[in-house]
């Protein structure tokens, strides 16, 4: 039978938005003992205090990584939610997506593994990138690009703290999600015809991103350095629906 997460410690970076909400209280609910860190969104956040300790912590700064991890000093698992669109192609929005989609995850998923290894404590960490990660989407090239180098650092963090160490870092790709920063686009009817023409079942709930993750975290998983895409078959069936 599956290990539990009861009462291991797990820090859920940018663990206010929908995705992170139905994480946290999917974790919660099997007796983990979560550390949210949140930036903007306090009253978000205030919704989750009776199953987390909350942090307001910037990871872009180094002051904020160091701030939020020293929360959890008996850190089993890590999962970095933060996230910024990046629509356009302008140099300002392609320098802020590399530094939110792809600089503050990966030196924070680097921090946190060093601890662990330190510590000599076993343990998960599951970055959130996107199908864009995994798929050539049109128009995409400053949030996808960034995205695609996150999957890359995972890989290279598993390889470097796996072993004796035994940190597996994985990533979650999901897909048109009625949750987090894709259901602005499902609101605008960009996807519908994904689903009008039979392309996917159904547009991607937060709980099935949620219970990827949980997969991940899972203390007896066997699977490290690899990407989980949850996106119903979409990037697998895409050019069905290419207009």
């Amino acid at each position: 039978m599956p290990e539990t997460l009861e009462g291991r410690r797990v820090v859920l970076a940018g663990g206010s938005g929908g995705l992170g909400e139905a994480t946290a209280k999917l974790l919660a609910a099997e007796g983990a003992r979560l550390v949210i860190g949140y930036l903007d969104s306090h009253i978000r956040a205030e919704r989750l205090r009776p199953i987390a300790d909350l942090r307001a912590s910037d990871i872009r700064t180094a002051e904020g990584r160091r701030a939020l991890l020293e929360a959890a000093p008996d850190l089993y698992g890590l999962v970095v939610l933060v996230g910024y669109p990046g629509r356009g192609a302008d140099e300002e929005t392609m320098r802020r997506s590399l530094e939110i989609n792809y600089l503050a995850p990966a030196l924070l998923a680097r921090e946190a593994a060093e601890r662990m290894r330190a510590a000599a404590t076993p343990g998960a960490i599951v970055l959130l990138a996107s199908m864009q990660a995994v798929y050539p989407f049109e128009n995409s090239t400053a949030y996808a690009a960034p995205k695609v180098a996150l999957v890359q650092a995972a890989r290279v963090l598993a390889k470097e703290f796996g072993g004796p160490a035994d940190i597996r870092v994985n990533v979650v790709a999901p897909g048109v999600t009625t949750a987090g920063m894709a259901a602005a686009s499902v609101d605008s009817g960009k996807y519908e015809r994904f689903v009008s023409g039979g392309i996917i079942p159904r547009y991607g709930r937060a709980e099935d991103v949620a219970r990827a993750i949980r997969f991940l975290l899972e203390p007896d998983c066997y699977i490290t350095g690899q990407v989980l895409t949850v996106d119903g078959g979409l990037t697998l069936r895409r050019d069905l629906g290419a207009s």
